[in-house]
């Protein structure tokens, strides 16, 4: 199981129940339905994503069914099933940015990038992902940069934050 089972039963540990006979054990019947999106959050945090193995050890652990894990994996934009590049970058499709050209900002993004929205690029430092709104409406078209926001974006400002951001880690 990715060679991390240590870490897996390190974060299973924090929402079971302990057994009276050996506190460092935990009883694998006491996990309960609603602890699932707190523990797929802390094996997210844990793993970086929630691999296809997690979620089957998971399952066994708890008795929820992978259907059902899946279920809530795939419902909740925060969770992730494969693995994301070191910074994430938000391109806001929200009423307000689409109207304004968020279409060309994703595309200006992805060509400089080499990457299609959703994916990460090949060196792993930048994942492109679409969101609903990032809340920023007066500043459209919107993207943030990790937790970085950038706003009133053409296709060649959207290049340049992206390069200038490149430029600042490196630095």
């Amino acid at each position: 199981m990715c060679n991390c089972a240590e870490l897996f039963e390190n974060v299973m540990k924090d929402f079971a129940g302990q057994t009276k006979t050996n506190p460092a054990q935990y009883q694998e019947s006491s996990f309960q339905e609603s602890q699932l999106i707190p523990i797929l959050q802390k094996l997210q945090e844990a793993f970086g994503y929630l691999p296809q193995e997690v979620i089957k050890k998971l399952s066994e652990k708890t008795g929820i069914f992978v259907s059902q894990i899946m279920g809530v994996v795939t419902f909740y934009s925060q969770f992730r099933l494969q693995p994301v590049g070191d910074n994430i970058i938000r391109v806001c499709f929200g009423t307000a940015c689409h109207v304004i050209g968020a279409e060309n900002v994703a595309d200006a993004i992805c060509r400089e990038l080499e990457v299609k929205l959703g994916d990460t690029t090949e060196d792993k430092m930048f994942t492109v992902e679409s969101v609903a709104c990032l809340g920023c409406c007066s500043l459209a078209p919107v993207i943030m940069i990790n937790e970085e926001t950038h706003g009133r974006l053409t296709p060649d400002s959207a290049r340049s934050a992206i390069r200038e951001f490149k430029d600042k880690k490196h630095a």
